[in-house]
């Protein structure tokens, strides 16, 4: 069999990684683009282009932009709903582009603004190697043998924890399949001088295993750089840098720092966020205005040339700011709002805040905000997953949602961006970890944080908010979660470093990292790890673990004094939900003809009844009496009629030797005439009549299912139990 990569590819190279072989081309498909590769592990395939142009005119930034999307006859199906064409990227997909474009943008060189566009489509899915891996390793791929000043590669694996035998057992890029038996969803990024990007779900894993979940990925990533290497020493263009980095002239950054240093510094060490930025802001429009004026007089070139330095300029003032920034926290550890380095902003919470919701909690750190609510569902209201790998549904979601108006502006008003939905989902996974199994807690579960101020980690503030709406609600959760975040500073020289607990929106924004840790007192439950820095080691990790997990314990502390356990009652305004579990040969019955019987249960009692195909009947109802009312008769209407077990039946006909009785609905047993009473019966309707309720015994059930009860021998059942409990009173 002539593989893929040999089709479509003059230049291929081919590694076993994790136990399968992953092989990527080039030199055949997407000849115009500026590099492409097309990358295949197993029977997936993904095809990853790389294009660079000149910069737009005015730009000062830079405008990477990273696209995936997953082709639905990749895995030979048809997209879902009325248009059978791909439309607007999902979710996975949005995360999918986040993870591919957060390791790679900070590797290339400052000022570097040239439109850079990486597109990634699957073009095959096998089902059991998920392609989000193979994207980010084919992007990389792509970069690395393009002429882009890319200072990579990087690689990308994911890591799993099989619970085996022998014990639980890291898997290198497990297949979707493996991933239903592990504890441990970790997607790790890095290159040959450390890791620099990290994702995790987890089952509140102990900080020394994640750190060798993350070292045993770490020899996987270095494997994959391998090949990517090799790639490259075969068809890698020369890197170039075409066009001028857009940077700051040395005489504008020195004569910004002789004017505003000294005041900067001032003006950074001001504790009110709004105070601090308005005190920036003036600074910055002074040193503008008085040493920067654009020249409306000169000639066009006089002119245009007071604009660019006015530019260069506002790119100075930011860069001496950062600088400063950097320089009082690792030298003077003076922090923006004057903590200190391990310091934990003020903390409020008050869950029960709204009325109507099923949970609900207020929580602030600081000066980011965040208002959560709970709804509870049924099963019907799960969210349908459609996509390359079979359909599933979630029982579980977290909205995450980001209003201008929490960072004091007046934007856009859209819907999700790409920021909120992987927010919203490093949340989601983070409380994954200690929601009850679906047996104990059948719910469906939403939980919608509404950032309404926000100052840096809102999404640690969703983990921590998100938790305590979840106890209000009486979700019976395993244990309190809470997240924090940690950053990192460093020296001009890279020699000296400083982490600090619970970042500020500026310090992340000048610092090198963004390091949030989710979890509980056993372990962690969530991870993502954004680096403006080149790299991170295994010690560094540990260092920071450490101290995310102080930070962590002081706010359970904190949470649990709120609220220390789940409440022991669902909201009123909650659906009921029972669940039982009937012979599955059964459903049938259950459901009747053309679904008459469950439909006039439904109706009889207020409730909805849902019926899976292995005999799990859940039962929804706002009224806890009814419920029971109806389960107690489903279980009557799928109960195994046994010899010798008594029941109250109702007569629903009579002849002329006996009367037929209804034990449950759907279920009829005869009672023969001479099984009515002691000696002789007459008539039927001399003893019983149509409507009467009788208890009558089991007597016989034949091989084609027909039931034969007796009435006398119930009674006599009935009479030696009486005589028996006279007895033993007389005794006592």
């Amino acid at each position: 069999m002539i593989k893929t990569s040999e089709l479509l590819g003059k230049t291929v190279v081919e590694k076993e990684i994790g136990g399968r072989v992953m092989s990527i081309a080039t030199g055949k498909v997407a000849k115009l683009a500026t590099s492409a590769v097309i990358i295949t592990y197993g029977e997936s395939t993904v095809l990853c282009s790389c294009m660079r142009a000149d910069p737009r005119p005015g730009l000062d930034f830079f405008p990477l932009q990273v696209d995936y999307r997953e082709k639905t006859t990749a895995a030979g199906k048809f997209p879902g709903g009325f248009r059978k064409r791909e439309g607007a990227p999902n979710d996975k997909e949005v995360l999918t582009m986040r993870m591919i474009d957060r390791p790679i943008r900070p590797l290339f060189p400052d000022g570097f603004i040239d439109e850079v566009q990486i597109q990634c489509w699957v073009m095959s899915h096998d089902q059991e190697n998920d392609t989000d891996i193979l994207a980010s390793n084919g992007a990389s791929a792509a970069l690395h043998i393009s002429d882009a000043p890319f200072d990579g590669p990087i690689a990308t694996v994911r890591v799993g924890r099989v619970h085996t035998d022998d014990g639980p057992v890291f898997v290198l890029n497990p297949t979707v399949t493996q991933m239903e038996y592990s504890d441990l969803d970790l997607v790790l990024s890095g290159h040959k001088d450390g890791m620099n990007m990290i994702e995790v779900g987890a089952a509140e894993l102990p900080e020394d295993e994640m750190l060798k979940a993350i070292e045993f990925g770490y020899e996987g990533v270095k494997a994959t750089l391998e090949l990517i290497e090799e790639l490259r020493s075969k068809v890698g263009a020369e890197k170039v840098i075409k066009n001028p980095l857009n940077l700051p002239a040395e005489d504008i950054m020195a004569e910004v720092k002789k004017v505003a240093e000294a005041e900067m510094v001032k003006a950074r060490q001001i504790k009110s966020k709004a105070e601090r930025h308005a005190a920036v802001d003036a600074l910055r429009t002074k040193v503008l205005d008085e040493h920067f004026k654009i020249n409306e007089t000169g000639t066009v070139a006089e002119h245009e040339k007071s604009k660019s330095r006015r530019a260069q300029a506002k790119e100075a003032f930011r860069t001496l700011e950062k600088k400063v920034t950097r320089r009082l926290i690792v030298e003077q550890g003076i922090r923006a709002d004057g903590r200190k380095a391990k310091e934990i902003r003020p903390l409020e919470m008050q869950t029960g805040i709204f009325a109507r919701t099923h949970g609900s909690a207020f929580f602030q750190r600081g000066e980011t905000q965040s208002l959560i609510s709970c709804a509870l569902g049924t099963s019907k209201d799960e969210q349908i997953v459609d996509g390359l790998v079979p359909e599933y549904s979630k029982k579980f979601t977290l909205h995450y949602n980001f209003p201008p108006f929490c960072t004091g502006e007046a934007g856009r008003i859209m819907g999700p961006g790409r920021r909120e939905i992987g927010h919203g989902a490093l949340a989601e996974r983070s409380l994954m970890g200690i929601l009850p199994a679906p047996e104990d807690f059948p719910y469906t579960i939403r939980l919608i944080s509404d950032i309404t101020e926000s100052n840096g980690s809102s999404s640690m503030a969703s983990v921590c908010g998100g938790c305590l709406a979840l106890m209000d609600a009486g979700v019976p959760i395993v244990a309190t979660c809470a997240g924090i975040s940690v950053g990192r500073f460093t020296d001009e020289e890279g020699k000296n470093e400083l982490f600090v607990t619970d970042i500020l929106g500026e310090e992340d924004f000048f610092g090198d990292m963004d390091f949030k840790v989710s979890g509980t007192r056993e372990g962690i439950t969530g991870i993502q790890l954004d680096l403006k820095a080149r790299g991170l080691n295994l010690s560094q990790i540990e260092v920071i673990f450490q101290q995310a997990k102080e930070g962590r314990l002081d706010i359970i502390d904190q949470m649990e004094k709120v609220i220390d356990a789940p409440r022991a009652d669902i909201s009123p305004y909650a659906p009921r939900l029972v669940t039982i579990r009937i012979d599955p040969d059964k459903i049938g019955k259950l459901i009747g003809p053309g679904g008459k019987t469950i439909r006039a249960l439904q109706d009889k009692y207020g409730i909805n009844i849902d019926v899976e195909d292995d005999g799990t009947v859940m039962l929804a109802s706002p009224n806890g009496q009814t419920i029971e009312q109806a389960r107690a008769e489903i279980e009557a209407i799928c109960e195994e009629i046994k010899v010798g077990t008594i029941y109250e039946g109702r007569v629903v006909s009579t002849k002329d030797f006996g009367a037929f009785v209804e034990l449950a609905p759907g279920t009829d047993g005869m009672c023969h005439i001479s099984e009515l009473a002691d000696g002789y019966v007459k008539s039927v309707t001399d003893v019983v009549k149509v409507g009467d309720y009788v208890r009558v015994k089991v007597i016989l059930v034949d091989d084609q299912g027909r039931i034969k009860l007796s009435r006398k021998a119930a009674m006599a059942g009935e009479g030696a139990e009486g005589a028996d409990a006279e007895e033993e009173t007389a005794e006592a």
